[in-house]
């Protein structure tokens, strides 16, 4: 590899989970069984929606994209991390890893953004609830989705632009798992701290604008149902946002254990283990949680598997 010119670098060679060669095989079964899971609960609710009629609503139409996002997410990182758990050497070449890097980001983004007009919709909904439809309308949606892909593709577009305009030198040993900014600005050569500041800014406002929006929301919601009179009244509301509130939780706990632990605490083992809670458990339980904890989706399954024995006992 020559060093001072990216376009000379052919491939990378990533790290990995893990270097003990006794721990390659359990975690290919294990990370194969969270693919299967994240595949089948996301690529479920998205069919469920679409056939059921009572889930046609702006709620269950930005959880089917949720669920899109988390499905197309978990494909970019975790077939090729079950590659290189039986590979002797985890080679990637330079267009497939900057191909990665930019799915990544893009999804990463579209989930953040994507929790956000949920939190918009309940809002809404509670707050609002006479003007809902007309609020809510289907070209409101529509242009909310539309727009959360568009700053999704737009931010991985400045990221991975950045980061392929890079020279790499020295190594081309990737310390992660999966083609990432910050181990991939690691083993750049004359690093530019003041565009590597403007890159660190677009991630920490594309978090925080959604996370302060989304907190906002809740802070009217809640005023909302405290002034519910009737305590089935404020537990039915409440009940509408347990779900997205859970799955908020878990998404931005990650993220705040992955990016603002102390520094003295800060190691590449707990960076890759936070990162594949991010990457890879919370795309496989986001659908467990909405169809554990949402009686619409259950109503929904239920009616749909009891149609599907009725036909077959016709």
């Amino acid at each position: 590899m020559d060093a001072g010119n990216h376009s000379s670098v052919t491939e990378f060679i990533l790290e990995g989970l893990t270097d003990e060669p006794v721990l390659q095989l359990p975690l290919f079964f294990l990370f194969l069984l969270i693919y299967i899971l994240s595949m089948a609960g996301n690529l479920g609710l998205v069919i469920l929606i679409r056939i059921s009629s009572p889930l046609h609503t702006p709620m269950y139409y930005f959880l089917s994209n949720l669920s899109f996002i988390d499905l197309c997410y978990s494909s970019v990182i975790i077939p090729k991390m079950l590659v290189n758990f039986v590979s002797k050497k985890n080679f990637t070449y330079f267009p497939e890893c900057m191909t990665q890097l930019f799915f990544f980001c893009f999804f990463g983004t579209d989930d953040s953004y994507m929790l956000t007009a949920m939190a918009y919709d309940r809002y809404v909904a509670i707050c609002n609830p006479l003007l809902y439809n007309v609020t809510m309308s289907h070209r409101v949606c529509f242009l909310l989705v539309t727009g959360v892909y568009t700053v999704g593709a737009m931010g991985a577009l400045v990221h991975t632009s950045y980061i392929s305009s890079r020279s790499f030198c020295g190594t081309n040993v990737i310390h992660h798992y999966f083609c990432d900014i910050l181990p991939l600005l690691n083993i750049s050569c004359l690093r530019d701290y003041t565009k590597e500041l403007l890159v660190m800014i677009v991630v920490s406002f594309n978090v925080f604008s959604c996370a302060i929006a989304i907190l906002i929301s809740y802070v009217f919601i809640l005023s909302s149902i405290l002034h519910i009179c009737s305590a089935e009244g404020r537990s039915k509301a409440f009940s509408t946002c347990s779900s997205h509130l859970a799955t908020v939780g878990v998404f931005y706990g990650s993220i705040i254990f992955l990016y603002f632990k102390p520094t003295s605490v800060s190691n590449t083992t707990q960076e890759k283990v936070a990162s594949v809670f991010y990457t890879t458990v919370i795309p496989m339980l986001n659908p467990l949680i909405y169809s554990l904890r949402n009686k619409d989706v259950k109503e929904a399954l239920k009616i749909i598997l009891n149609g599907g024995l009725l036909s077959r006992s016709v």
